[in-house]
């Protein structure tokens, strides 16, 4: 017979297989998101700078409240957003084609919280100086932007259409278009829209010319039916959308090239629900943004009503081009400031080699080196606003009016180029930590990968930066003055903020004589400026960041003395121009060809 010991023993090893895990008692503590408009460290300073006294309490008190939300509320609804992905149901049990589209209830409450904190409104709302609105607006969706689930990019197209429509003089003389406006910028949740943007087709994106092969058949003045093939359309659950195609003529025909696009206003359901002769092909599979809903597109008798001068789609569109490339640098600067903070909290909380992160010195210049960066491009952007509020104000000075459509496309593409990177960087300041999906963190990267390609590539955008050089005005000439305006009130008494102005001076000089002497040689055929564009661009970019930082830093009533010291970094620590004559010539785009197809087998094939 077993002791009783014996018996207590087995009994023990027995309830020892139910024991929980053991872990240790150490757990790592989460970064932690502050209010992201008061722990923003220069965004409340550069706002008190643009606006009026008033205005600014104004905006300062909603963009607090803001901060609350996000932190509160809009954050976790981004979360979440991301862990449901939308998906697409074409078949019901029975076989009958539904495209049926289901996307997670946090999303629809972000697209509610849109409407109601006025993220489009904003920019629109008659009774504020639209100088102000834009600004007010811009700081509220770059704070909204990394917590927004990819809601952002809906709202991106949906200004984008608002701007449009408006700018065609369409609102109050066109029904569907003045109905459009009026929801598509309503504060109220039950009423509100949003647009898509269904300009990406198989043939290309950036291209739209060349690549649109989507054709309108008409059935009563202004009203037609679309057939073609949308091959990349975002935020497929919107209620309107503007696309493109090609209008054809009773014999069948239609023009070729830009000259024959014209741009149309549709809605995407008809009031019982039914998809208006469109079908949903599949869902795109992203690197990131999985959180939005990517589709491809068949329209098949689509019913839509053309919009502005037929053969004039393409300047239609121009409209919304400095809206959403604005609102695609908010997505790239709302990364980089995002994972700076993080990175920031969590550096007073993890202990390495016996100390906080934040006490090594190694791992502080690391994040000061970020945040360098992202405070030239955060001045960038809010020129940009600056600029869009002075134009829609009237009040746009010739300079102005210039630096508005230079400075567009070079502060997309430099805020997408600098954004990845940057990301990548403050993804490793948390290890290993970094690299695990349910932390959140990789989703800033995954999604800021976007920010260079969406709305025109970097080179892309650079060839347009080259043709606002090309126009009849002197650009070149009034970026000076522009550059020269913002250093005009530097500081005679902080020797760092002199040599910057001085670095800012040569490497505009350096530029202007490059730009100058390239357009006499591309006369005579010896260079090609097009092989430098993006070159050309990033050093307007870093110039004026440049310049931008050394004025802020120069004004007393908000400056402090880590401006100075950022000016300085900025300007005089990394090159601001990067840029040498013989990279123009016509035997160094002979030679990258030759580098980049050494050995290529299929070259022979090749149209090259």
């Amino acid at each position: 017979m077993a002791s009783s010991s014996a018996t207590n023993a087995t009994i023990a090893a027995r309830h020892t297989q139910y024991s929980h895990a053991k872990t240790g008692g150490f757990s790592q503590e989460a970064p932690t998101l502050h209010n992201p408009y008061k722990d923003d460290p220069i965004l409340d300073r550069a706002i008190r700078r643009l606006l009026p006294e008033a205005q600014y309490m104004r905006v300062a008190e909603d963009l607090t409240k803001f901060g609350d939300r996000i932190t509160s509320e809009i954050e976790h609804l981004g979360r979440q957003a991301e862990l449901e992905q939308p998906r697409l149901e074409q078949q019901d049990a029975w076989g009958k084609r539904v495209d049926k589209l289901i996307v997670c209830n946090e999303w629809q409450k972000l697209k509610r919280i849109c409407a109601e904190e006025g993220v489009i409104s904003i920019g629109y709302e008659n009774d504020v100086d639209p100088f102000v609105r834009r600004i007010h607006q811009v700081a509220k969706l770059f704070l909204f932007s990394p917590s927004a689930g990819l809601v952002s990019c809906p709202m991106a197209m949906t200004d984008g259409a608002v701007k449009t429509l408006t700018s065609l003089n369409l609102y109050g003389k066109h029904k569907f278009a003045t109905e459009a406006v009026d929801r598509l910028r309503s504060r109220d949740p039950s009423k509100a829209w949003t647009s898509g943007q269904w300009m990406t087709e198989k043939k290309g994106g950036s291209d739209v010319a060349g690549g649109c092969d989507t054709y309108a058949v008409q059935i009563d003045k202004d009203t037609y039916r679309l057939h073609g093939y949308k091959w990349f359309s975002s935020a497929i659950d919107a209620d309107v959308a503007l696309t493109l195609a090609r209008v054809v003529d009773t014999d069948g025909n239609s023009v070729e090239g830009s000259r024959g696009l014209s741009l149309f206003l549709l809605r995407i359901r008809d009031d019982a629900g039914n998809l208006n002769g469109i079908q949903m092909v599949r869902l795109k599979n992203k690197l990131g943004t999985k959180q939005l809903p990517t589709a491809e597109l068949l329209l098949d008798g689509a019913i839509a009503e053309r919009i502005g001068e037929q053969g004039r789609g393409v300047a239609g569109i121009s409209n919304m081009l400095n809206i959403t490339r604005i609102h695609n640098a908010v997505a790239s600067l709302g990364y980089m400031r995002r994972i700076i903070s993080l990175a920031r909290d969590y550096s007073t909380k993890r202990v390495v080699f016996g100390q906080t992160q934040s006490k090594w010195p190694l791992h502080t210049t690391t994040l000061a080196k970020m945040e360098v960066e992202t405070r030239g491009s955060m001045l960038l952007l809010f020129e940009s606003a600056r600029l869009l509020g002075l134009s829609e104000a009237g009040k746009s000075s010739d300079i102005d009016a210039m630096m508005l459509r230079l400075i567009t496309p070079v502060l997309k593409l430099y805020a997408g180029k600098q954004a990845v990177p940057l990301v990548s960087e403050g993804i490793e300041c948390f290890g290993g930590q970094g690299y695990m999906e349910d932390t959140g963190l990789p989703t800033l990267l995954r999604d800021a990968q976007v920010t260079p390609i969406w709305e025109g590539t970097t080179n892309v955008l650079s060839l347009d930066v080259l043709r606002v050089f090309s126009g009849k005005e002197n650009i070149l000439l009034a970026f000076g003055k522009r550059v020269g305006q913002l250093l005009a009130n530097t500081k005679s008494d902080e020797p760092k903020l002199q040599k910057a102005k001085e670095s800012v001076e040569t490497a505009l000089k350096e530029l202007q004589k490059l730009l100058v002497k390239a357009s006499d040689s591309a006369v005579q055929g010896d260079t090609r400026i097009d092989s430098v564009a993006r070159h050309i661009s990033f050093a307007i970019a870093r110039i004026y960041s440049g310049s931008l930082l050394i004025d802020h830093a120069s004004d007393s009533t908000v400056a402090n003395p880590s401006d100075i010291e950022v000016a300085y970094r900025y300007c005089c620590e990394q090159p601001l121009i990067d840029l040498r004559w013989e990279w123009f010539a016509n035997e160094r785009v002979k030679a990258d060809r030759d580098i980049v197809f050494d050995n290529y087998s299929g070259l022979q094939k090749s149209k090259i």
